[in-house]
């Protein structure tokens, strides 16, 4: 019988991918900094996964979410978690709200950190086997780095790969983590495990070309030139 986590594996590729390269949204957009998860900023729905709007709120918020035959759907595809997933809907919103809406740190790090008890809210309550678990580890990480809780983040970054241990995108936000604190040495294993679980993984193959590049162009740098030989 084919299992649930495989029911979600095109989901997971699909919303992990998505949400690792939204725009940034319209400076007409650019309003309500601190977030509330009674508003549904129409730029932010509009940049979730399409499940979103036919979870609880939202269906009867965001146009064509009262769709019954959707609703049925994924209640069916995520099983008995679906009556918490605008939990982790709101939690998506409120870290797009951090990113692209959020004028002070203050009201970044607000919007980031209602964003991470969205996260734990869903995580807390899935089966083990929920197949969007590593996704939800892996934005959860991935705000903590972005609140300077570094720690934390790669705990949570380590639990994705943990229970998927091919999920790529959990190995970049690592390398990445990494490369921002300048232990490229670090960055560049995290690269390499993950392209070990995962070969076909063309945005670890980008990062690790451009590791070596910018370690390359540094090299190059501290080397003396001929005159000074």
């Amino acid at each position: 019988m084919e299992t649930f986590r495989t029911r979600l594996r095109a989901i997971v590729t699909v919303t992990g991918c998505a949400l690792a390269v939204l725009a940034p949204l319209p400076a007409s957009s650019q309003k309500a900094a601190v977030y509330d998860p009674h508003t549904y900023e129409p730029s932010l729905v509009l940049r979730l996964p399409e499940y979103c709007k036919y979870t609880m709120f939202f269906n009867a918020r965001v146009p064509g979410g009262d769709n019954k035959v959707e609703i049925e759907h994924w209640k069916n595809l995520m099983g008995p978690t679906f009556i918490h997933m605008h939990h982790y809907c709101y939690g998506l919103m409120a870290t797009n709200r951090a990113i692209y809406l959020s004028p002070t740190r203050e009201a970044r790090n607000h919007n980031f950190g209602v964003s991470i008890g969205e996260f734990d809210y869903v995580i807390q309550r899935a089966p083990a086997d929920f197949g969007l678990l590593p996704e939800m580890y892996t934005r959860k990480g991935e705000n903590l780095i972005s609140l300077d809780r570094g720690a934390e983040g790669v705990g949570a970054l380590q639990r994705a790969i943990d229970i998927k241990p091919d999920y790529w995108p959990a190995y970049a936000a690592m390398s990445d983590y990494y490369k921002d604190v300048g232990a490229y040495a670090k960055a560049r294993d995290w690269l390499q495990k993950g392209l070990a679980a995962s070969p076909d993984a063309r945005p670890l193959t980008r990062r690790l070309a451009a590791l070596d590049a910018e370690q390359g162009k540094s090299t190059r740098s501290k080397s003396p030139s001929r005159a000074e030989r």
